[in-house]
């Protein structure tokens, strides 16, 4: 059957229809609403003929729901992933964030650019091969995980339990652009100790805080020792997200007129494949230890910070020349007659996703391409209407190359 014949027949409102019923299941991270959402996808699967399994995790508490499309043997398999749960709702909504309401040009509510949108559009995709009686040799795998949010820990699950393919597609929202590498994420604390004095004795002090105002700016320049090429160096950010500084490690507040001999820095950086949290630490304490040295006396203290429960997401790459690249590449350029924008792009790049955990625990080669993006995590979140059906064609089209048709 020909390619432009198959995605000419997407059904656009059950397409649409199926992403608003996504939405307005609230499927809040750690919640029951979650739950619901996971076995929902699971009789949707089970309904359009996918073997369904509803994977338990976290000694039962959460569930990932995993489809098997068996192919007819002799092509490769692809495995598509995304998450099912959401952040909690923010103030500035002037839609209801639970209705799916879809307009002339959005598809509004909470989390269906992150990642809803994605989800759907594979299921759309498979559902309408499908319903062509297409039939492929590859087996195609649909990974509706949670946890992601938690640091992957719905990914790491389902790798853990033998899920894995020759090549998979993160559908993270990148407004369908081709992502072949993203940072990894670190976390860290910095305190810093001076020595108080009132200010009519200022000269004697060491101003935690003036330390603060002047190391901030170096951290947030930083790249990082050990990049392999000036494209990963690229991913690089040092980042001060939180300042607290006042007098003592309670950050007393109550006393202005002294000179503040504390304050508590806390931050994330981002670095590239083949860089090292250790080899980021040790660059960050250098910075630290040259501080130390324009402010005489100053103490300076850095740790990293890790969430009990909650794994670091690694970095992900995949040459430019990989077939998973080369055939989304050719997808996408035959859905919108246009190059596809491809590489460690802005700000995708400095995204953690569960690419991170397929290429570093399954060395699976894969590409990270989504709708939505634009109107990610902010009130009235949303996704452009074009952007959602023609994703579905790119997978379409990908499921088709890479699987082949029997």
């Amino acid at each position: 059957m020909d390619p432009k014949s198959l995605v000419d027949r997407i059904d656009e409102k059950a397409c649409l229809d199926f992403l608003s019923k996504m939405v307005q299941h609230k499927s809040h991270s750690e919640t029951e609403g979650e739950k619901d959402l996971a076995r929902w996808m699971a009789k949707e699967l089970e309904k359009i003929g996918v073997e369904a399994e509803l994977q338990a995790f976290d000694e039962g508490r959460r569930f990932n729901t995993i489809g098997r499309l068996k192919g007819q043997g002799g092509g490769k398999s692809l495995l598509f992933n995304g998450h099912l749960d959401t952040n909690p709702v923010t103030e500035g909504w002037t839609v209801d964030p639970y209705a799916g309401l879809v307009d002339d040009k959005f598809i509004y509510g909470i989390g269906v650019s992150n990642m809803k949108a994605g989800d759907a559009a594979y299921f759309c995709a498979v559902k309408t091969l499908l319903d062509a009686g297409v039939k492929l040799k590859g087996d195609v795998v649909l990974t509706f995980v949670v946890g992601e949010l938690q640091g992957g820990v719905g990914t790491l699950a389902a790798i853990r339990s033998g899920v894995k393919a020759d090549y998979f597609i993160n559908s993270e929202p990148s407004d369908l652009v081709a992502v072949t590498m993203h940072a990894a994420a670190l976390s860290y604390v910095i305190e810093l100790t001076g020595d108080t004095r009132h200010l009519s004795k200022r000269e004697e002090s060491v101003d935690a805080i003036a330390a603060a105002c002047d190391i901030i700016p170096r951290i947030n320049a930083m790249t990082f020792s050990g990049a392999r090429s000036d494209v990963h160096r690229s991913i690089n950010r040092g980042h001060v997200g939180v300042v607290h500084g006042a007098l003592g490690r309670d950050l007393a507040e109550w006393r202005p007129p002294q000179v503040a001999d504390f304050v508590r820095l806390k931050g994330s950086c981002r670095y590239a494949p083949g860089q090292t949290q250790e080899g980021v630490l040790a660059d960050l304490d250098k910075e630290l230890r040259a501080l130390e040295g324009r402010f005489p006396g100053l103490k300076a203290k850095l740790v990293p910070e890790q969430i009990e429960g909650r794994p670091l997401m690694p970095p992900f790459e995949v040459s430019p020349e990989s077939r998973i690249v080369k055939s989304i590449n050719a997808a996408y350029e035959a859905v919108r007659g246009e190059k596809q924008p491809t590489g460690a792009i802005t700000p995708t790049r400095f995204y953690g996703t569960d690419a991170g955990h397929l290429y570093h625990e399954l060395g699976m080669e894969g590409i990270v391409c989504g709708p939505g993006g634009r109107y990610n995590t902010m009130p009235d979140e949303r996704v452009d209407i074009v952007d959602f059906l023609d994703m579905i064609r790119v997978y379409m089209l990908t499921i088709l190359d890479i699987c082949e048709v029997a």
